[in-house]
């Protein structure tokens, strides 16, 4: 018998697995409305395009309001550091 092989998940799918398993559904309707641009940003260019917080600085995310906003939104830029390393761990687990 031959052994299955899954075919690699494409940036897409790892995205929207992320969606599906709600993991940040502590944060605020703001937060949660940034974490879907970003996993979406994801999804279209790659993790390194997430991975700072200059990031917030382009569209989508200038509609949530300046990066401080969003930044205060995850409790303050440690915090939203944080989420971001888990952020890059979920899309990978």
């Amino acid at each position: 018998m031959l052994p299955l092989i899954c075919p690699p998940s494409t940036r897409r799918d790892r995205a929207n697995n992320v969606k599906k398993k709600n993991y940040f559904g502590q944060y605020s309707e703001t937060a949660r409305k940034v974490i879907d641009a970003l996993l979406d940003k994801y999804a279209d260019e790659g993790l390194e395009d997430i991975e700072t917080a200059s990031v917030l600085t382009l569209e989508p995310f200038i509609k949530y309001g300046s990066p401080a906003k969003i930044i205060k939104e995850f409790g303050g830029k440690k915090k939203f550091n944080k989420f971001i390393k888990e952020l890059g761990y979920r899309l990978y687990a």
